[in-house]
């Protein structure tokens, strides 16, 4: 049996394998709540052998959504949860529940709430200027995170995601390019990592040893000025000497900036702009060939990048970006990777890992046309598949 597809530890679990179905918004949560859609959309994925699966985007807060429909971590929701972590079981997977706040991703006009950055700036998505907290709602939002993370536990899941990535609020925090405050949680890296430790120290001591605490830190931006690789191993260093994390998760890219550096392929430019609501689309008609760049594809495309953070950390590291197959899978095991996450081939074959065991070599069937990033804003699928 492949290593990859071995059980493995993740802090107290044992996964039956060290694939991790990475966290992408599933669109079926229309009044902020479970649906049955979204029990069946994580059933399907655990049925098709994943290791542990990720439901996206659990948010700490009302405002800590990227829009109204989507879950935030309130006790109406907890027995919707419960439902969901259960189907995921009865399919033989552990299941996590990313824990964050959207800050300037938000969109303000939604959520009927201020959308938070760390200095103000221009919110596209809801036509706005955004809320600069102070350092008591900061500890509000750490707070949440610390809430969101207990009833996580309450509704069954057995592990966290904290998202440091993307430019979502803690993210935010730690991009120079966006925060230029000159408190406590602004100007050297030191302080602009601040939210984002206190966050993943609460939800470690909001839970204890009783679920794995992992966090999805961004390794660059992807845009001048904005947060560096070389910022990034010194903040994953600080995770890493706090003790609060099982492992750490490695992505790159900003929503906010550059979301094309996160995903690769094409750039579904029509697509998206059709998804967006009037008048973020007049907008997007003219700026969107700058905001949606076309990088290539290629597999394990961000291992180059995440090498350096093997080399430098003891810390259990989970590699992300381009694995389709067993033998990319394998390639960043041997280089001492502890897991794989995968998104947009299990959105085309939910089934892909089971299919490894028997079929080694077969390959996904996606073609990283990302026709399915739009898709967000109805119901996230692969418009390829048929069934």
């Amino acid at each position: 049996m492949s290593d990859v597809l071995a059980p493995a530890r993740l802090g107290p679990l044992t996964l039956r394998n060290r694939v991790i179905k990475a966290a992408t918004f599933e669109g079926r949560t229309p009044q902020a709540l479970v649906t049955d859609e979204l029990v069946q959309f994580h059933r399907e994925v655990a049925a098709g052998g994943v290791g542990m699966t990720t439901v996206a985007y659990c948010a700490v807060s009302p405002g800590g959504r990227t829009d109204r429909h989507q879950i935030w971590m309130r006790e109406e929701a907890v027995p919707g949860l419960r439902e969901l972590t259960a189907a995921v079981h009865a399919e033989g997977a552990a299941v996590s529940a990313q824990l964050g706040h959207a800050g300037p991703v938000a969109n303000a006009k939604s959520n009927r709430s201020p959308a938070l950055a760390p200095s103000r700036m221009f919110n596209p998505l809801g036509m706005r200027f955004t809320k600069v907290p102070d350092a008591r709602a900061l500890a509000e939002v750490v707070a949440d995170h610390a809430r969101a993370a207990r009833l996580a536990r309450e509704s069954g899941f057995d592990a966290v995601e904290v998202h440091l990535g993307h430019n979502y609020l803690a993210s935010a925090f730690l991009s120079p390019m966006l925060n230029r405050r000159k408190d406590d949680y602004g100007g050297a890296l030191r302080n602009r990592a601040r939210l984002a430790r206190d966050v993943v120290r609460a939800v470690r001591e909001a839970v204890g040893d009783t679920m794995a605490v992992t966090a999805k830190l961004t390794m660059e931006d992807g845009v001048r000025g904005g947060f560096s690789i070389e910022e990034s191993l010194q903040v994953a260093r600080w995770l890493q000497d706090d003790g609060a994390i099982d492992a750490l998760e490695l992505t790159a890219g900003s929503s906010l900036l550059n979301p094309m550096a996160i995903f690769r392929g094409d750039a579904p430019r029509k697509s998206f702009g059709r998804a967006l609501p009037i008048p973020v689309r007049w907008g997007f008609q003219l700026v969107g060939k700058q905001f949606l760049r076309e990088y290539p594809y290629r597999p394990a495309y961000l291992l180059d990048k995440a090498r350096r953070f093997r080399a430098e950390l003891t810390l259990p590291l989970i590699s992300l970006g381009g694995i389709t197959d067993l033998a990319t899978a394998e390639q960043a095991r041997a280089e001492g990777f502890d897991f794989v996450a995968m998104g947009r081939a299990l959105l085309r074959e939910p089934d892909l890992i089971r299919r490894w065991s028997t079929e080694p070599t077969v390959a996904s069937l996606c073609t990283h046309c990302n026709e399915c990033v739009p898709s967000i804003y109805t119901k996230t699928h692969c418009v390829l598949r048929t069934s």
